[in-house]
């Protein structure tokens, strides 16, 4: 048997950084959007641990270590399950760019979880599901979810957000920025953004025309002084005539809002490397089942 499950890319539609935490992370408010981009992840039972990365984007994958993020869930739920040896193959299928504040990594390893979970049929709940995840990553108890989720503390406290489809254009970097190093920026010069209550009820109530202009994330500002490319981008996708534009996460990937896929389409045309997708998916359960 094998379980395939989309590993959905994520963009943040606000990040509001509040300050650092004792264990080494910060205190956020953030409403995590899932994309119709994904990966596709496969686990299949076998005689010991291997984790496989295929698909346009797994030479980025190998290069930011990214496979030890899907291991490192893997052995959380293996602990979690009180299983002394983890007896699985994983498959990454990897199409999400690779440390772009996309979430492709959390994304793996939060389908690696319920891939495994599904596959072994030891049926644990939302909560247990939810505390290994946060074991792995801060973005992946959001990614386990399955549907956008307004998060805070160090983004694993979770609550359902109703969301509309949203269409965007989503323009990758050259470069890669760490995430680590966009906070300590941040702890150095970085400020609060606004309260975000207006944002989130323009996203539920799919009033594209308000959310465009109030999408913000308060790790712009440093990530941009450090690399102008991100606030030229923004510029540019403006100028092609977005509703509003703005990094995801740590960065350094832009997106931007359009009011419909073609209006999206139109705006990608203009500005390089761009592509379209949407959010949230129209479906966020398994790629296939049990097969």
């Amino acid at each position: 048997m094998s379980v395939t499950r989309q590993a959905h890319a994520k963009l943040n539609v606000f990040l509001r950084v509040l300050g650092a935490r004792d264990d080494e992370y910060h205190d956020v408010e953030t409403v995590v959007l899932p994309l119709e981009l994904h990966d596709v992840v496969t686990v299949e039972p076998a005689d010991g641990f291997a984790v496989t990365v295929r698909g346009s984007r797994a030479a980025e994958l190998a290069r930011a270590g990214g496979e030890a993020l899907v291991e490192r869930a893997a052995r959380a739920w293996a602990h979690e399950t009180g299983r002394k040896a983890l007896e699985a193959t994983i498959t990454v299928d990897k199409r999400i760019p690779v440390a772009a504040g996309l979430g492709g990594g959390s994304a793996d390893a939060a389908a690696t979880i319920l891939a495994l979970d599904e596959l072994h049929g030891t049926g644990l709940d939302t909560e247990t599901l939810l505390r290994i995840a946060a074991a792995v990553g801060s973005d992946v108890p959001a990614l386990t979810r399955g549907g956008p989720v307004y998060a805070d503390g160090r983004g694993d406290r979770i609550t359902p957000v109703h969301a509309q489809t949203t269409h965007w254009v989503v323009v990758p970097a050259s470069f890669a920025v760490r995430t680590p190093d966009a906070y300590a920026w941040w702890d150095d010069a970085g400020a609060t953004g606004p309260d975000a209550g207006a944002l989130i009820a323009a996203l539920e109530a799919g009033n594209d025309e308000t959310l465009g202009p109030a999408l913000f994330d308060d790790l712009q500002p440093v990530v941009a002084a450090r690399h102008p490319e991100v606030g030229d981008t923004i510029s540019a996708l403006l100028d092609a005539g977005a509703l509003g534009a703005v990094m995801s996460g740590s960065g350094p990937t832009v997106v931007a809002l359009a009011r419909h896929m073609a209006h999206a389409d139109q705006i990608a045309a203009q500005v390089p490397a761009a592509f379209v997708t949407s959010g949230p998916p129209r479906t966020m359960g398994p790629f296939s089942g049990v097969v």
